[in-house]
Formats: C-alpha cells, sequence, structure tokens
C-alpha cells in the first residue's frame, strides 16, 4: 500500500474494501436476515410492569428459537396506544422481511372514550394494509388476556401470564413462519 499525502492511493482503498467484504461475509454478516414478527399493540404488548425479557414478545421469540425457528420477534407495544396509533405507525413498524404480525389491540379505545366503531374499523384496516404485503395477522384478543393471571391493576398480565400468551399465539406464529 502506497500513502501520497498520508492517504491510501485508490488501489489500496479498493483492496481494503474487498477484503472486509469476505472477512464480513465469512462471518455471516449482510446475509439475509431471519424473518421476522412483529407485535404491535399496546401496554400488554410493550409488558407494562415487568422486566425487558418478561413481556410476551420477548417471551415468544424464546419459544420459536427452541423450536428451531431462527427469528426477531420485535417489540412495538407503546403504552396507552389506541388502535389508531397503531395504524398511524404501522408503515414505521414493518419491514420487508416481516412475516407475522401480532396485532393485540388493547382497550385504550374504551378507556380514552372512542367510538368503539372506530377501533373495529382500525382493525380492519391494519390486518388489510398486513395482506396487501403478503403479512399474516395474528390476533392476540382482549379475550385471550383476560383468563391469564393479572398484576394488582388487573389490567396487565404477571410474566406468567405474558409467557402462557406467548404458548398459545406461538402455533400460530410458526405457521405464518413457514408460508
Amino acid at each position: 500500500m502506497r500513502l501520497h499525502n498520508g492517504a491510501l492511493s485508490i488501489r489500496a482503498r479498493r483492496n481494503l474494501s474487498a477484503l472486509a467484504f469476505v472477512a464480513l461475509a465469512a462471518l455471516g454478516v449482510g446475509a439475509a436476515q431471519a424473518a421476522e414478527v412483529v407485535c404491535l399493540g399496546a401496554s400488554n404488548t410493550y409488558g407494562k410492569g415487568v422486566e425487558r425479557g418478561e413481556d410476551f414478545p420477548a417471551q415468544l421469540e424464546k419459544i420459536l428459537r427452541t423450536k428451531g425457528f431462527s427469528v426477531t420477534v420485535a417489540n412495538a407495544g407503546v403504552n396507552g396506544d389506541t388502535t389508531g396509533g397503531m395504524l398511524a405507525r404501522l408503515d414505521a413498524v414493518l419491514n420487508s422481511d416481516t412475516k407475522v404480525l401480532v396485532l393485540q389491540p388493547g382497550g385504550n379505545d374504551a378507556r380514552k372514550g372512542a367510538n368503539p366503531g372506530d377501533a373495529q374499523v382500525n382493525v380492519a384496516s391494519i390486518k388489510a394494509a398486513a395482506a396487501g404485503r403478503h403479512i399474516k395477522v395474528v390476533m392476540a384478543s382482549n379475550q385471550m388476556l383476560r383468563v391469564l393471571p393479572h398484576q394488582d391493576d388487573e389490567i396487565h398480565l404477571t410474566p406468567d401470564g405474558y409467557h402462557t400468551l406467548a404458548m398459545e399465539l406461538a402455533p400460530q406464529v410458526a405457521s405464518g413462519l413457514r408460508h
């Protein structure tokens, strides 16, 4: 490598770039990313009141990995979010690798006085947008949450509740990853 005024020559820079590319390829960097699952919802998706890693998206990722899936599960839960907020940020949370969207609409629409019909329209719009991108939608309905262990606030799940939810969702999510 020849230096000219302290800078690498063009040939040396090309050689270094090629060498870096080969090294990164050997390490698997730049390879196609794993299939992705996005969990979109409010505080019960975020995991309010529990440690990071105890929320259902993190537990879902662990369950899927033990079943042999090379997968990343993104937690797109936002405390206090409504279905309108979820719809508004949908494009920002989905990417070209997303195969499955787990949608947990929560109960904030009703708590914030929104028209019940609006929540239904928003959920339908989220499902349609995902379908248009060939993304399978798995619903984590509020009814699923009612029978699970809750924290003292009687709204948010305990770590065991989040684990049970993840276990219940895993077969549907796995099915979506296979297609």
